[in-house]
Formats: C-alpha cells, structure tokens, sequence
C-alpha cells in the first residue's frame, strides 16, 4: 500500500474521528466518566475524612486522584476495546483492503483515544477548579482573617495539573496501544496495561535502589528500568503547589517533550509490530 499512494494525515483524521464516535458510544466509557465526576463532586461531603489536610488541599487530592485512577482505567479498557473491535469484527481488512496505511490506523486510533483523554481530562479539571472556585469563596465569607491576601488557590496550578495527567494518559495510551498491536487477545492487553501503569508509577524506587549500589551493574540495570518504562511520578498533582507561588512552566515544558518522547518511540513500535501482525 506504501509504495502505491502516500501517506495522508487526513486519513488518519478521519480514523481518529470514527475512534472517537465509537469511544463515545462505549458503555464503559460512559460509566467511567460518570464516577469520575461523581466522586469529584462528592468530595466536600468526605471532607470530614481529610486527616487534619486543608480542605480545599483535599478537595485538590480529590480530584486529581479520580482523575489519575478512572483516566486510567480509561485509558487502557479505551484502547484495548477499540483496537481489538476492529480485528474481532474483521472492519479492520475492509478499512486496509483500501488505500490506508497500517500506520495511519495506529496513528488514527491513537489520536482518537487522545481526545477521549482530552476531552476527560480537560472535564475534571473544569469541574475541580469550579468546585475549588466556589467553595473558597464560601470560605473568604466564612473566614476572612484567613483569606486576607484574597483567593490562594493558583487556578494557572490546577490546570496545569490536569495538564499533566492527560500526558501521562497519552504516555499509558501509547503504550497500551503497542501491546495491542502484537498481543492476541483484549484481555491480555488490558492486564499488561495496568502492569505498565503500576511499574510505571513505581520504577523509579528500584532506580533508586540500584543507583544506591556500588556494582556497576546495578546502576547499569537501574538505568535500564528508567529507560524503558516511564517514570509516572513526574506527571503526579501533588508536585503541583496549589498556592501563591508561581506555575513551574519551564519543568511542565520538559516533562511535556518527555511525554511526547516516550508516545513517540511506543507508537513507532506499534506501527513495526502491527505491520507484520497477521490480520
């Protein structure tokens, strides 16, 4: 197919499209969402269970941790459900019986899940900084001694936080999307999925551990780990100050190019894998 017509983006757009009608149709997608908001919109009523934390600090942690534990969830039964549909219902050898590159599916799938991810996150984040909005102004009326200097929540901190997650969900996307292109079963990639969220969420303890090492070998496989899985810790909320003090655009722009590094090698890969995959 390659050598008969070029590669086109518009393609890709439109799989990306119909990837996104499909995801929108998904039960699972739309029950995901739905506790996600939930949860973020009970969290003043959990308050009382905040361990001594600011309130509005807990109803940040809230947020952030519906958004990171359903954006996964998501992410993974998203991606593994809408690749795989295509290969059980056998759409896939109708779609590439025509001039479309297996790239440009890969490619096309990944975007569509990406504004799933965006669309999600971006959600949250609306809805977290509204509820942080209005109950610190109920608190400025409550308690005005404390809020002397005006507003302390950085709204520039809350999005960038949720900035921050919908990365790491492309990341995990990204990722889930290379196993599904050589895995045989949805089941299978979906397992490996949240074994690469969880490693990535903790690889960097053993990076730490090996670096600790005096053997040359354990600092050699430490950087290993680091290199192959991402390190998930540098998208976490809790870096993100909810105070006056100023948005740390310069790190979120280096752990941008690193997110966009690591979708971009995972991609490749799937793209290798899945043009020698027998459809």
């Amino acid at each position: 197919m390659s050598g008969r017509v070029p590669f086109s983006l518009r393609r890709v757009r439109l799989i990306a499209q119909n990837t996104l009608v499909e995801a929108s149709r998904q039960r699972l997608v739309s029950f995901l969402v739905l506790l996600a908001l939930g949860l973020v919109l009970g969290a003043r009523w959990f308050r009382d269970f905040n361990f001594g934390a600011p309130e509005l600090k807990f109803l940040a942690d809230c947020g952030f941790g519906a958004m990171t534990f359903f954006g996964s969830a998501l992410t993974i039964a998203a991606t593994a459900q809408l690749f795989f549909s295509e290969i059980e219902n056998r759409t896939v050898l109708t779609l590439l019986a025509k001039p479309v590159w297996r790239a440009e599916f890969i490619l096309g799938k990944l975007l569509g899940v990406a504004a799933v991810i965006a669309l999600f996150c971006g959600l949250m984040t609306a809805l977290l900084a509204l509820l942080l909005w209005t109950r610190e102004g109920q608190l400025m009326m409550d308690y005005p001694d404390a809020f002397s200097r005006g507003r302390t929540v950085d709204y520039a901190a809350v999005a960038l936080g949720g900035g921050m997650q919908a990365l790491k969900l492309l990341v995990l996307a990204a990722l889930t999307l290379l196993v599904a292109s050589f895995a045989q079963t949805q089941l299978f990639t979906v397992v490996t999925g949240f074994f690469v969220l969880v490693i990535g969420h903790v690889q960097y303890l053993a990076q730490e551990a090996y670096q600790r090492s005096a053997s040359w070998w354990g600092k050699l496989v430490g950087g290993g780990l680091s290199s192959l899985f991402p390190n998930f810790q540098l998208f976490a909320p809790a870096d993100v100050q909810l105070a006056l003090e100023r948005t740390g655009w310069v790190e979120a722009g280096w752990v941008t190019g690193y997110a966009l590094a690591y979708s971009a090698v995972a991609v490749g890969l799937a793209i290798y894998a899945f043009r020698h995959r027998e459809i």
